[in-house]
């Protein structure tokens, strides 16, 4: 009973940590994508059903080891697979049916208790602050960095630069040689059209690279 108690645990641990990313998300789309001001009273339903699916979940896959025990009852052969159990997996069935049994029993309690549910909307707007924090965060080192506190400018120009050699100055070129092909085939007609000036970029004759 020990070990059943521990995994009933740990199952719920997995199951509220998953509980706590769909209410973040939720919370999320609803404060940032649709404009709608954060409530406890207002995300708490969402969290209620989702700790209340959660368990469905659980409760399917006991019903499941239920009749893979059945099913694997008086059968002695090798199995074909993975899931084609035997009598001599009937104990670890019997164990997951109850562990599955009892973390849907402990969610449902959880989603029935209105301050675990608040607990939950509470830690899930956290979390989805903390996401918000970071990404602001990230986007103003980006913005706000100059080339003598960004410790990997120097790797990254060298990446700047080879894509820019490599990416870049030839399409650069090739639309150079395009617009050119362009105006010569429109000046036909009006005689005959002096050569366009070579395009140079940083001392390299663009007209020399290939697309």
């Amino acid at each position: 009973m020990g070990k059943t108690a521990e995994a009933i645990a740990e199952g719920v641990s997995i199951a509220s940590a998953a509980a706590r990313l769909a209410v973040r998300n939720h919370i999320l789309v609803e404060t940032i994508a649709h404009d709608e001001p954060f409530e406890i009273s207002r995300i708490a339903p969402f969290a209620h059903d989702t700790l209340i699916a959660l368990a469905e979940e659980q409760e399917e896959a006991a019903a499941l080891a239920k009749r893979q025990r059945k099913k694997a009852w008086g059968k002695f052969t090798d199995p074909d697979g993975t899931h084609d159990y035997r009598d001599r997996d009937m104990r670890n069935l019997r164990k997951r049916h109850r562990q599955y049994v009892g973390v849907a029993k402990e969610l449902r309690r959880i989603a029935e208790d209105p301050h675990a549910v608040r607990t939950l909307v509470e830690q899930s707007r956290d979390a989805a602050w903390g996401d918000v924090e970071a990404n602001l965060q990230r986007r103003l080192r980006a913005e706000g960095m100059r080339p003598d506190l960004d410790p990997d400018y120097e790797t990254m120009r060298a990446a700047r630069m080879q894509s820019l050699r490599l990416v870049d100055l030839p399409r650069l070129a090739a639309h150079r040689r395009k617009v050119a092909e362009g105006e010569a085939g429109a000046g036909e007609d009006a005689g005959p059209v002096e050569d366009a000036p070579a395009a140079r970029a940083g001392g390299i004759d663009l007209t020399e690279l290939d697309a």
